[in-house]
Formats: structure tokens, C-alpha cells, sequence
């Protein structure tokens, strides 16, 4: 009994580093849809509707909830690091013979000392990272809430279906309407506290990916 609770409790913990794929309509990046962009209701007798109104004057910038904005992706990230460290140490100890009243103290006529000689250390340590990463193209995002202070939060996802797997973008964070450009696009630099993922799924994702029982034996819970 004791066998068969040990093999379902290591089972239950390999399953658990095994990464669940993402999947689309994610309920976070969906569209939202708020009272003013639903179906007007039945004519009351006036001519104006607030749910189908066009601003005659306005630049046609996105700027309320459920607008939808461009995103143009122009990530480019790069890293080097190096290191070296160098540590040189010696010592040596030496016990001068012992006097007892002025008296040197001998064992069998000898003299007594001690002398431990010279140890020495040295460490030398090098390390280097060289990293860069870039993502380009664009993504449509729509807005889901207006800060007091004029701040937009915009999120969205984008799916591409391949013959090997599915392909995603997704997008959110915070703009400030006079970052948007006359053509009602904004570069993803200029968007504060960012989360942009750009991840796939299907056979080629998978053949780029670490077998979860490999990455069990590299990780934390192997104790060796």
C-alpha cells in the first residue's frame, strides 16, 4: 500500500511541472463591450441616438472604452555582462621556542618550537552573458477603462492558426491619449507597465520544449 501512495504522489508531482498550453479567448484580453457600442434600442421620437453618434469634429483617436487602437511592435532588447575575479591569499605561523623563569624548555636536551609552514589560496573566476531579443509587428487592442487622469488601459490578444500549431500575441498596459499618432497607432514603447507575451503552441513549440520529466531532474524538487 505503502508503494502504490509513494508512485501516485510522485506521479501528482511530475504532472505538476508539466506547463498547460494557453488557449485562445482568454475572458483577461477580451473585447469589451460597454452600454454605449450595444444595439440602439427602439427610436423614442428623437433623431439623436448617443450609441451610433460620429463626432463631425473630432480626429478620429481612440478614446473611450471598446475603441480599438493599433499597437506597433518595436521591441529590441540587448545585454552583456562580464566578470572576473581574482583572490590570491598566503599565510604562514610560526611559534617561537617556549621560556618557563627565563628558561628555554627542552625535552630530552631539544629545544622546543613549532612552525606550520606557509598555506596558500587562490581563486579565479570568470563569467560572461551576451543576450538580445527583438519582436516586431502589429496588434489591434481595444480600450477597457479611462483613468481620472486621462490614462488608457488597453489589452488584447492576436492568433495566428498554422499548419503546425497556433501562434499568439498578447498585449496590455497603460497609454496616454497624446502618445496616439493621427492614424490611431501607438508604438509598444510607449506603453507603461507592458506585459507583452508572444509564445505558440503545436508540434513545432513542443519540439523546442524540455520533456517535463527532464525538467523534474533539473529542478528545485530533485534533491540531488
Amino acid at each position: 500500500m505503502n508503494k502504490v501512495l509513494s508512485l501516485v504522489g510522485f506521479v501528482l508531482v511530475l504532472t505538476g511541472c508539466v506547463n498547460t498550453p494557453p488557449k485562445p479567448d482568454n475572458p483577461h484580453f477580451a473585447p469589451i463591450r460597454p452600454q454605449t457600442l450595444q444595439a440602439p434600442k427602439s427610436v423614442n421620437g428623437s433623431i439623436f441616438s448617443s450609441a451610433t453618434n460620429i463626432n463631425l469634429y473630432g480626429d478620429g483617436r481612440a478614446h473611450r472604452v471598446g475603441d480599438i487602437i493599433t499597437v506597433v511592435l518595436q521591441e529590441s532588447t540587448s545585454s552583456q555582462k562580464n566578470s572576473k575575479t581574482e583572490i590570491d591569499k598566503s599565510n604562514s605561523q610560526t611559534i617561537a621556542q617556549p621560556t618557563v623563569l627565563g628558561q628555554a624548555l627542552t625535552i630530552d636536551g631539544n629545544p622546543l618550537s613549532a612552525s606550520f609552514g606557509t598555506s596558500t589560496t587562490d581563486f579565479d573566476g570568470e563569467g560572461k552573458v551576451n543576450m538580445s531579443n527583438s519582436l516586431s509587428g502589429n496588434i489591434s487592442v481595444t480600450i477597457h477603462d479611462v483613468l481620472a487622469n486621462g490614462v488608457l488601459i488597453v489589452k488584447g490578444e492576436k492568433w495566428l492558426t498554422l499548419n503546425q500549431g497556433d501562434e499568439y500575441i498578447r498585449v496590455s498596459g497603460m497609454i496616454r491619449p497624446q502618445d496616439i499618432s493621427a492614424d490611431n497607432t501607438v508604438n509598444s514603447t510607449q506603453i507603461a507597465d507592458a506585459r507583452i507575451s508572444y509564445s505558440g503552441t503545436g508540434a513545432v513549440h513542443d519540439s523546442n520544449t524540455m520533456g517535463w520529466l527532464s525538467q523534474f531532474f533539473i529542478g528545485q524538487l530533485w534533491p540531488f
